[in-house]
This record gives structure tokens, sequence and C-alpha cells, in this order.
């Protein structure tokens, strides 16, 4: 494994990400922000006749580390505590998906395209980001024949990740103002003081031990094995004619594992330590993906894949003015969850959360928003979005 080039792409992430404010607003990833440069230098050799590869081998292992501790940190008897709105929420997450697939793959088919772009431009990176759209990349290349599926996802994601930071502010505000909403918590109740990255860093650090570390990565190692088990198994049944990424199964193994713990009490599972190993694991995955980018090959696709997610953004702040809205109650908390529908919808949970930070900076808190769009954006929706994926993948293609 060449680790050199992985350890530059995280490197340069971190200092660039340090030194411009704008890249922390928009909550872009360390290893996005130094794979997109790398990139960009391969891309500048490459029209000078330089090639260069990268040899990547534990790129899938990474992938299902960071499935595995998502799966994990699910503990259903939290989930529960949400209530009525985590399912309405859930619902209006779910009906979202089908019109962002549905307006991606609808502009494909008119401009001439696959109309798998039309998934690689919607759900498959909008909703399910960086991540998601990169463990589908090689399966749209080798079982679909879509080329350069790596880069349109990347390309997909990050531009959704800036979108979602930007019109999510402006979609809550202008719900407000519109309908004149009045808090109910109050406008001069006390807004809790922001929680910095290093506090956050400090209060995870405090919950670490050697014993919490042992269990969350005997877990993770247990459901990546499981997972590879299971995938090479379903390989080798002709019958078996759904398209299932080994990532789901790692996702599903990590959610029984966790809930096993949480019913018979046996064994100590933390969420610090879980969230640890994920976004390690992610970060790396990230890394290696991007290393492998061919930019120049992006040229031909670049203008119709923008056509795209211009119309994904414009359905985006349609929808979740209206039907998010609505939906949710036309109170405060609504337009607060609206204008985090639009972060996660396009970007990720922690541009939703980011969303709804800016709104009750400038109004006031909103408790429950804060309680349901995390809830519904980590852990329900990538769920949710496999399925439709899977529907859409399996009974259309």
């Amino acid at each position: 494994m060449q680790l050199y080039p992985l350890l530059f792409v995280l490197l340069i992430g971190y200092i660039i990400n340090q030194r411009f404010s704008a890249f922390k607003r928009y909550s872009i990833p360390e290893p996005i922000v130094g794979g997109i440069i790398v990139s960009i230098i391969i891309c500048f050799f490459y029209y000078f006749g330089i090639s260069i590869n990268f040899s990547l081998p534990f790129e899938e292992i990474f992938m299902l580390m960071f499935f595995s501790a998502l799966g994990l940190s699910a503990d259903l008897k939290q989930l529960r505590k949400g209530g009525v709105k985590v399912a309405y929420f859930s619902l209006i997450a779910t009906l979202f998906i089908i019109g962002q697939n549905t307006v991606g793959i609808s502009i494909s088919h008119a401009l001439g395209l696959d109309p798998l772009f039309g998934l690689i431009a919607g759900s498959i990176t909008l909703t399910g980001g960086h991540g998601t759209g990169a463990a589908w990349a090689p399966i749209l290349e080798s079982n679909f024949g879509i080329k350069n599926a790596m880069e349109a996802t990347m390309a997909c994601a990050t531009f959704g990740l800036i979108i979602g930071g930007v019109i999510g502010g402006p979609v809550a505000n202008t719900l407000i103002k519109k309908h004149h909403i009045n808090t109910h918590y109050g406008a001069h109740q006390h807004i809790p003081k922001k929680i910095t990255s290093d506090e956050i860093k400090i209060k995870l650090l405090k919950q670490l031990s050697l014993n919490s570390l042992v269990i969350p990565l005997l877990a993770i190692i247990v459901s990546v094995m499981g997972a590879n088990a299971i995938h090479q198994w379903v390989l080798t049944k002709e019958s078996i004619k759904f398209i299932i990424p080994s990532f789901i199964y790692a996702l599903f193994i990590g959610i029984i594992i966790r809930n096993f713990i949480t019913i018979t009490n046996v064994l100590e599972m933390r969420n610090a330590t879980v969230s640890l190993f994920g976004n390690a694991s992610l970060n790396i995955f990230l890394a290696m993906a991007l290393l492998g980018l061919e930019l120049w090959s992006l040229v031909n696709l670049a203008v119709p894949i923008l056509f795209i997610l211009l119309a994904q953004t414009f359905f985006q702040i349609v929808f979740s003015s209206i039907i998010t809205f609505r939906a949710m109650g036309k109170n405060y908390d609504a337009a607060v969850i609206a204008g985090g529908h639009c972060g996660f919808g396009m970007g990720s949970t922690a541009t939703a959360v980011m969303n709804m930070n800016t709104i009750v900076n400038k109004f006031s808190p909103s408790p429950q928003a804060f309680f349901v769009v995390p809830i519904v954006g980590a852990f329900f929706i990538d769920i949710i979005n496999m399925f439709i994926l899977q529907f859409y993948l399996t009974f259309i293609y």
C-alpha cells in the first residue's frame, strides 16, 4: 500500500481547512479538500503526458469499516424515543428521495444521458453524501458499465455539500418572515453557548480508554468479515437477482451487534468510540477514492451534470419550503427543520446541523429540530435511501 500519497491528501486537506474558513463553514471534510487538490495536480501531469496511478488495495476494507461503525451507532432504543415527529420526518425524507431520483432520471433522459447519471446526481450522492457515492461508484462501473462513476459521484457530492449549506439558512429565514412565525420557546430565551470543535474533542477524549476501544474495534472487524463472507456467498447464487453491495451487509451486521449488546447489556458500546473509528475509516476511504479520480474524463459530462444539479437545488428548495414545512407543522420548529432538510438532502447531517445552528443563533432555540433532524439524517436516511436505490436498480434497470 502506498501510504505517502494518502498521508499527503489528509495533511494538505487539514492545512487548507485550518487556513480557509469557507471550507469549515460548509463542513467540507479534509480528505475531500486534499483529494480534489491532488486530483487537479494529477490532471495537470496527465495533460503533459505523465500518467500517475496508485495501488490502494485496502480501500474496500475501510469502506466496510465506516458502514459497520454507522450500524454500530444505531441504538434502536434511542431511535424509538423520537416518536411521531421522527416517523413523520422519515416519511417526508422518503418522498423527497423518490422525487430527487425522479428529477435526476427525467432530466438525464431529456439530455440523452444514461438514466443512471440521474441517480448519481440524485440520492446516491446528494442524500447519500461522499461515502455512499464512493461506495456505489465501483458497482455502477462494473455492473452497469458507467464510465467515470467515481469522478461523477465525487463532483456531485461536493457540489451538494456546498449548496446544501448555502440554501438552508435562506429557506428557513424566508419561511419565518413570510409566515410571520414567532417561536413558542420565547424570543428572549437564552440561547445556549455554541460548543466549539475543540470542546467536543476534549469531551470525546475523556470518554476514551483502552477498554472502550477494544469492543467497538472487535465489533467492526466481525462486521467487515461477516459482510465479506455474505457478499461472496451471494455472488455464488445465480438465483439471487438483487444487487446488494457489500457495505449494506456491514451496515446491518453492525445494527444487529449493537442492539444485541444493548438488549443483553453484556458489554459496553460507547458512541464516542464508535464515532472515532467511523470518522477515521471514512476519511481514509475517501482519501483513497479521490486518489483514483480522473478529472479529465469529466469534461464531456460537466455541463449536463451541472444542469441536473441545478434542477436538484431548485427541487430541494421547493420541497423543503412547501412539503417539509407544512408536514412538520407550519411553525418555528418546522421552519428550522426545513432548513436542516436542505442540509442533508443535498449534503450531509453535519451540513444540516450547521444550517440549524445559523437559524437558532439568529432567532431562538428549537430543541425539537435538533432532536428530529440528526436522528433521521444520521441513520434512518441511509437505510431508506438504500431500499429506494435497490428498487430503481433492480426493477427499472
